[in-house]
């Protein structure tokens, strides 16, 4: 009996929903096995034809993110540990004032989150909010919003993120444009999240509460922590300036038809690989300086990077098995006619559909 495409995907989406939140399975496991069940479900794929696509489309969504990703969380796992980080931080406070501590927060999460992933950056800023609650006596929920209105928006619409990274490989759309456009959208995205987090935390009182983190007197004396042992301001931004300069130089030398070696070597130097490979270097390099580092004692540190990011490829790999499955089952140009029958904006229809599998994803 041949299937509807659409059931295909709801019976798809209910696997990934079955497997994720009721049975606990790794998002890469179930999501492989979402696009299998696309493959077997679909008359549009042969049966023959199953793995052998789904492991083409994971090969070719690993082979455009791959090593990006992975020098993504190199770069943030070496500013995270040298201090970098929190001196970025710290002068985005000392600059914008502590009155303005929320800006601070958002300003800090907008930066920090393109070449940190989210998670690690609101683990890395939340207890800088709780040392300002601490100082204040208030505006508690007003700094925990700021920074997810902050790191939130970079992390969806600035490269090297892996998921406008993977969006950027799919449309085929220049990284340095991407870097651009998104840096820009996303900073009229970030003040519009920050008036709504303004909003709310008129409207609620959150208590600070002890966590099983840092206790209120160790926030205190992280609030009164001096700056003399962290890196330079320049030094601990050059890792995030760095790749951003030299893809974009490949972006205007191709606007500006640039040809013969100039553009040879412009492709070369601002190739997505080889600009966050520098930035990874410098990284390391700020680590090393910063805590007296071996080559050998660098081992640690790239190997923590690595786990958590070859996780984060594995995963956006999946996804792309999935989306790829469905597109061979042709549940987007269905999607697509219903959308222009009913009068649904396709772009509503995409990110509801969206939102339900990040929803599955935690």
């Amino acid at each position: 009996m041949e299937l509807h495409p659409l059931v295909v995907l709801l019976i798809a989406i209910c696997v990934v929903f079955v497997l994720i939140i009721r049975l606990k399975i790794n998002a890469f496991l179930a999501l492989i096995t979402a696009a299998i069940t696309v493959g077997v479900l679909s008359s549009q794929v042969a049966f023959s034809e199953v793995m052998p696509e789904t492991a083409a489309a994971f090969g070719r969504v690993c082979g455009g993110i791959g090593i990006v990703i992975a020098l993504a969380a190199l770069i943030g796992q070496c500013l995270m540990e040298s201090g970098a980080a929190d001196k970025i931080v710290r002068v985005f406070v000392r600059a914008i004032g502590e009155k303005n501590a929320s800006l601070s927060l958002l300003t800090s999460g907008y930066v920090l989150s393109i070449p940190v992933f989210f998670d690690t950056v609101f683990y890395l800023l939340v207890p800088l909010a709780r040392a300002m609650r601490v100082r204040t006596g208030k505006n508690y929920l007003f700094f925990l919003m700021a920074i997810s209105a902050g790191g939130a928006v970079t992390h969806s619409m600035v490269p090297p993120t892996p998921g406008p990274l993977a969006m950027a490989d799919t449309l085929n759309i220049d990284l340095g444009t991407m870097i651009l456009v998104g840096a820009i959208v996303g900073a009229f995205m970030s003040i519009a999240g920050w008036l709504f987090a303004r909003l709310r935390n008129s409207q609620m009182e959150v208590p600070l509460r002890e966590t099983a983190g840092l206790t209120l007197e160790e926030l205190e004396v992280l609030a009164a922590k001096q700056e003399e042992q962290l890196p330079s301001f320049a030094l601990s931004m050059a890792p995030i300036i760095l790749p951003v300069l030299m893809i974009t130089a490949n972006t205007l030398s191709g606007a500006l038809g640039v040809t013969g070696p100039v553009a040879d070597i412009s492709a070369f130097i601002g190739n997505p690989n080889f600009a966050l490979l520098v930035s990874a270097a410098v990284a390391m390099y700020l680590l090393m300086q910063q805590k007296n580092y071996s080559l050998t004692e660098m081992g640690g540190t790239v190997e923590t990077a690595f786990a958590s990011g070859g996780l984060i490829i594995l995963i956006t790999a999946a996804g792309g098995s999935f989306g790829g499955m469905l597109q061979k089952a042709g549940v987007g140009t269905v999607l697509g006619d219903m959308a222009s029958e009913f009068g649904v904006p396709l772009l509503l229809m995409s990110f509801l559909l969206g939102a339900l599998l990040k929803v599955a994803q935690g």
